[in-house]
């Protein structure tokens, strides 16, 4: 998609227009990670997949000096503000229930390891943030991957590393959130 790369870099040079006519192009990507995030949630969750697209992608253009290197640059911090918007969501639904404390979650029950089962995003959210403080990498690795839909390459393109550590930082990830989320 060299006119996505093109014009992410026209918006970081200044021209507003620029996301406007990136908006069109990058929609129907947004879209279909959006409906995978949706998937992965409880049954009647009240946030729609175009809800969770439009919001997120207001973060993305509210941003004061973009930054996107490539359309799987954008694509990696669209995922991270859906996540953001989900997690957000999550904690306004728990807020609303008062009481519930938060359980710990068995890996297999986690959103991101079993798309079918809902698991609890809050926990999992959690769980991600403190692994971001001890290996950001790693972290950044398994939001790509599970919540960005990125393949391996694409996530070695985007931080810069080469594929066998993307595999490497996934299974060392994967053993860290599970023994996180046993607790």
């Amino acid at each position: 998609m060299p006119d996505v790369t093109r014009l992410l870099r026209e918006w970081k040079d200044g021209r507003e227009e620029a996301a406007e006519e990136l908006a069109p192009l990058v929609y129907q990507e947004l879209r279909r990670l959006a409906g995978a995030y949706m998937r992965r949630e409880r049954p009647g969750h009240t946030l729609q997949p175009t809800a969770l697209v439009h919001e997120a992608y207001m973060k993305l253009v509210k941003e004061s000096v973009p930054d996107y290197e490539s359309r799987a640059h954008f694509t990696a911090v669209a995922a991270q503000h859906m996540r953001q918007v989900l997690v957000d969501h999550a904690r306004r639904h728990r807020a609303d229930k008062r009481g519930g404390g938060v359980q710990p979650v068995a890996l297999e029950d986690a959103t991101i390891f079993q798309p079918e089962r809902s698991g609890d995003l809050l926990a999992l959210d959690d769980a991600l943030s403190e692994m971001a403080t001890v290996d950001p990498r790693k972290a950044r690795v398994v939001e790509l991957y599970f919540f960005g839909g990125m393949t391996r390459e694409e996530i070695a393109s985007v931080l810069g590393i080469h594929v066998n550590t993307v595999a490497r930082d996934l299974r060392m990830a994967q053993a860290w959130l599970k023994a996180r989320l046993m607790q």
